[in-house]
């Protein structure tokens, strides 16, 4: 096993994920829920990059017992890997394969009424268990917060356990005072829509609606559990988020890779494809084996971002390809062949600035760290 990962710390590129960091992180994410909410780790998307059956066994091992997934195909792979507790199906599965989430004891949401009658029609040897998406506002899935008839017909039905309802935030982490109204408005709504059900005598099960920004900003609202994604990786969505209850977080991933050619250029000469860089000057370039089909960004391409080499920052330049990517290493001595360099995930290259310089999310940089990437698991007591 110690040969293996030696093996992985040796190849073209890969993400080392420290788990002790993510332990640290789960404890400080505790310290700021409402003493009756519990935590709900979202581990969809390879965990955010971090690789989604390695942090599920982790997090089941610290005690953590409720995940939450986009797909069908996730939930059974984390039951096929060991991972045991509730696994909940954020988005939607076909009504045909609805018997799976039975076999796999998962848990479906149900994403409408439509989606309910559809799921109606199956035959199915036991009630699917399932939660209901509510819409507050966001209007992307779920039944209206006001339709309760509607609701109502699925606590009602012979094809589902209803186990909980939920809502979704879209714009918790929003600075600007009418949004922060908005989210106040959205808890308002799934609140009259769980008052109007328990007066009608449902026992609506398991609430929530607090994403990482949820928490971070409406937490004193205590709903049974928060959906904790982006901040349990130790990342923020973007630098320009509001974080009204401050937390310190560690990053649980690193991308890194490494120098296969060193070469000096003389002025005048270009690089890359395109030849949309030009020298000034007489330079020292290094190629890095990675590029955007391992997830790094094409149109950082040009966009004054750096990498860091022993202790120093060196720019990218030249087109990113699809496999690899060039540096200016003109004024960093020492450097050869075989080095590291950490492309995401610390100081100045953390994954916050290179989303800024990319024009996106984290959310959406993480999510997209290619397959071929190695993960390489950083734990003290490995």
């Amino acid at each position: 096993m110690e040969e293996e990962r030696e093996l992985l710390l040796k190849s073209r590129a890969w993400i080392e994920v420290n788990l002790d960091n993510l332990d640290y992180n789960i404890r400080e994410i505790k310290k700021l829920l409402h003493p009756t909410t519990k935590v709900m780790a979202v581990v969809k998307a390879e965990a955010y990059g971090c690789g989604m059956v390695t942090v599920a066994r982790y997090l089941q091992k610290i005690g953590i017992d409720f995940f939450a997934v986009a797909t069908l195909e996730e939930g059974i792979l984390l039951r096929k890997n060991g991972i045991l507790g509730n696994i909940l199906i954020l988005g939607y599965t076909l009504p045909s394969l609805i018997h799976l989430v039975n076999q796999y004891d998962l848990i479906q949401t149900i994403v409408d009424y439509n989606y309910f009658l559809e799921i109606s029609k199956i035959k199915l040897s036991k009630r699917v268990s399932v939660h209901i998406k509510i819409n507050t506002g966001m209007n992307r899935i779920g039944e209206h917060f006001e339709n309760i008839e509607n609701i109502s017909k699925m606590f009602d039905s012979k094809k589902l356990n209803v186990l909980g309802i939920y809502s979704h935030f879209c714009v918790a982490d929003s600075k600007k005072e009418d949004d922060r109204i908005f989210s106040l408005q959205q808890i308002e709504n799934l609140n009259h829509c769980v008052y109007a059900l328990k007066k009608r005598g449902y026992s609506v099960g398991v609430v929530h609606m607090q994403s990482s920004y949820g928490l971070l900003n409406y937490n004193d609202y205590a709903f049974d559990y928060a959906r904790v994604g982006i901040i349990m990786y130790g990342v923020h969505s973007s630098k320009d988020v509001l974080i009204q209850r401050k937390i310190h977080l560690k990053p649980v991933l690193t991308v890194k890779s490494r120098i296969t050619s060193i070469k000096e250029i003389e002025a005048m000469d270009s690089v890359s494809y395109g030849r949309v860089y030009v020298a000034s000057a007489k330079k020292k370039i290094a190629s890095v084996s990675i590029g955007y089909a391992d997830g790094y960004p094409r149109n950082l391409s040009d966009q004054q971002v750096t990498v860091k080499i022993n202790g120093n920052y060196a720019f990218v330049i030249g087109r990113i390809c699809m496999d690899q990517l060039m540096i200016d290493v003109t004024n960093i001595e020492n450097i050869q062949v075989g080095d590291e360099v950490i492309l995401m995930g610390e100081g100045d290259v953390s994954f916050e600035t290179i989303a800024e310089k990319a024009g996106t999310i984290t959310n959406e940089l993480l999510s997209r760290l290619g397959a071929r990437l190695n993960r390489v698991v950083i734990l003290k007591d490995r």
